[in-house]
Parts: structure tokens; C-alpha cells; sequence
């Protein structure tokens, strides 16, 4: 079982997340929980979605809304649009979402 502490904050009305991403990926996908050579820990993930016009972070809004159940319009990246390392926001029962992100990481082990 993945430790969330490290890499999302959970409140009540939205999960948020760190994520490592890493775009022109041979397929999409979670790569569960991984630690950043300076210690801290983010959740990784890949989409075969090119770096160009906010296609990535689209692919990765779309990747995370299905693996969580949720909407597509329920996550957003909120900060590192051009960079690797993002913030991604879900909004709905942080709880609830806390637990499909459990679900979804125990199935990447």
C-alpha cells in the first residue's frame, strides 16, 4: 500500500496531487509513487501526448479523471503547465478520491 502523505493533500471539497510526468511515453499510464532525488516523493506518470500547446497536461487531466472515476472537468494542473513536475487539483470529496488514488496505485504494484 503507497503512502499518499507525501504526495497529495487532502481536503473537502478536492484532492490535490504532485505529479512527475513524462510526455512521448510509449503508452500511458500510473507508475505509482516515486522519490525525487532530492527526497521527496511524487506521483509518476506517462502519456504518449507530446510537450506542445498544453497537449501532456490534457492527456494527463484525461488520465488521472479515469483512473479516479472522476470527470474530466474535475482535474486541473494548477501549477507547472511547462514543467515536468505539476500540481494537479481534483475537485470533489477529497476522502472519496483519497481512496479510488489508493485503489488505482495498488493496482501499479
Amino acid at each position: 500500500m503507497a503512502d499518499l502523505a507525501g504526495i497529495a493533500e487532502i481536503g473537502p471539497d478536492a484532492l490535490t496531487l504532485t505529479v512527475r510526468l513524462t510526455p512521448k511515453a510509449s503508452k500511458d499510464g500510473i507508475d505509482g509513487v516515486k522519490a525525487l532525488s532530492d527526497g521527496r516523493q511524487v506521483l509518476a506518470a506517462r502519456v504518449r501526448a507530446v510537450p506542445e500547446k498544453g497537449a501532456a497536461n490534457a492527456a494527463l487531466e484525461k488520465l488521472l479523471a479515469k483512473a479516479l472515476g472522476v470527470g474530466k472537468s474535475q482535474v486541473a494542473v494548477v501549477s507547472g503547465a511547462t514543467s515536468r513536475l505539476k500540481t494537479v487539483r481534483i475537485a470533489g470529496d477529497g476522502a472519496a478520491i483519497s481512496s479510488a488514488l489508493q485503489r488505482a496505485l495498488d493496482d501499479t504494484a
